[in-house]
């Protein structure tokens, strides 16, 4: 082989060495942008996934806020609402006390209540019992004031008053079946029917005014 044979071969060797590394060097850049593309991508849905997960939790605690709040509220409205009928059921209490001391208005009410009473009573013979107050009030007239009060029953008053603010108490001779008229007996029958017509009436005047 002559020199000028050598040199070329060399220099051939040579160019396709430099084509092979430009190549894979060409190859190396592209697959590192590959890489760059595929990571920045990969960055991407990560942060796409992290921000979503974020979002979710930041709304789950919201939600559990406000639940807390409502909570809260609805228990403050509660007490108040409860605070309320109280208040009124309270004031109901005062009426009716005041009721028993008009005797125009009292006694009728009372003898509705022995008459409706003794007719619930099975028995001929019904013991009245009433307060000390209501006691003075008709046991000297006893006779007159509860003779037309129950047809075909005798009605007897009971010498020991009872403890209440008004209306009656009676039962059968042996005690076995009473039937309380008392304003006391008469509220606790009927407190869940004043709470809700006091609740009906307290939302009434809000919404009134509202």
């Amino acid at each position: 082989m002559s020199d000028n044979q050598a040199a070329d071969l060399e220099a051939a060797l040579l160019a396709r060495a430099e084509a092979l590394a430009s190549e894979h060097l060409n190859m190396a850049r592209h697959r590192r942008e590959e890489i760059r593309a595929e990571s920045s991508e990969h960055l991407k849905v990560v942060e796409e996934r992290e921000l979503l997960a974020a979002k979710a939790a930041a709304d789950k605690l919201q939600r559990q806020m406000v639940q807390a709040a409502e909570i809260r509220l609805q228990g403050e409205f509660d007490r108040l609402r409860w605070t309320l009928v109280q208040s009124v059921l309270t004031q109901l209490d005062e009426k009716t006390s005041n009721l028993a001391s008009d005797e125009a208005v009292y006694l009728p009410m009372l003898a509705a209540f022995i008459a409706a009473g003794a007719r619930a009573i099975d028995h001929e013979i019904v013991i009245v019992a009433l307060n000390a107050r209501d006691l003075s009030r008709v046991g000297s007239n006893w006779q007159s004031f509860a003779s037309d009060l129950a047809t075909g029953k005798q009605l007897e008053l009971a010498h020991e008053p009872i403890v209440c603010a008004g209306g009656v108490l009676l039962h059968d001779p042996d005690n076995r079946v009473r039937v309380d008229h008392t304003f006391e007996g008469r509220k606790q029958r009927l407190e869940e029917e004043l709470a809700r017509v006091v609740m009906e009436q307290l939302f009434a005047g809000a919404q009134t005014h509202g």
